[in-house]
């Protein structure tokens, strides 16, 4: 991928629904070229789709927030499984460093989001978490 790749899908997560021309234009290239460019990210699976990004405010579950978790011993593999059980959890990634794991967490409420953490900690395997809450979001 060279730096017209990469202006290009930074065009695109702007404007998914942008046109050929319009990309085209923005990227002083030839309509051609967008489209043989945009043939081979799909090919080689760098891009694999296009979405819609809703306003925070019309998502239903309207609080969202970043859990790290330290992991007993060599529990991660349980931990994973209980976790992924969960309907909260919309993501989990392992990492490296003082946390073993991230999961992020919606909830429709307050008292829900209360809820899960309170599942979570349950989880046999959990060692210990922090948990932050995103008040906003700047760049998707």
């Amino acid at each position: 991928m060279d730096d017209l790749d990469r202006r290009l899908i930074g065009e695109l997560r702007n404007d998914a629904r942008a046109t050929v021309a319009s990309l085209a234009k923005k990227l002083r290239v030839a309509r051609g070229t967008v489209q043989n460019r945009l043939r081979k990210l799909e090919k080689e699976g760098t891009i694999l789709g296009y979405t819609v990004r809703l306003r925070p405010q019309t998502e239903e579950h309207r609080i969202t927030a970043l859990t790290t978790i330290a992991v007993e011993g060599n529990r991660t593999d349980e931990v994973i499984r209980a976790l992924r059980g969960d309907p909260a959890v919309t993501a989990l990634h392992s990492t490296n460093g003082r946390w073993d794991l991230v999961a992020e967490l919606r909830a429709d409420s307050l008292e829900a989001f209360d809820r899960v953490l309170g599942r979570i900690r349950m989880v046999q395997g959990i060692a210990g978490t922090e948990t932050s809450l995103l008040l906003s979001t700047q760049k998707l």
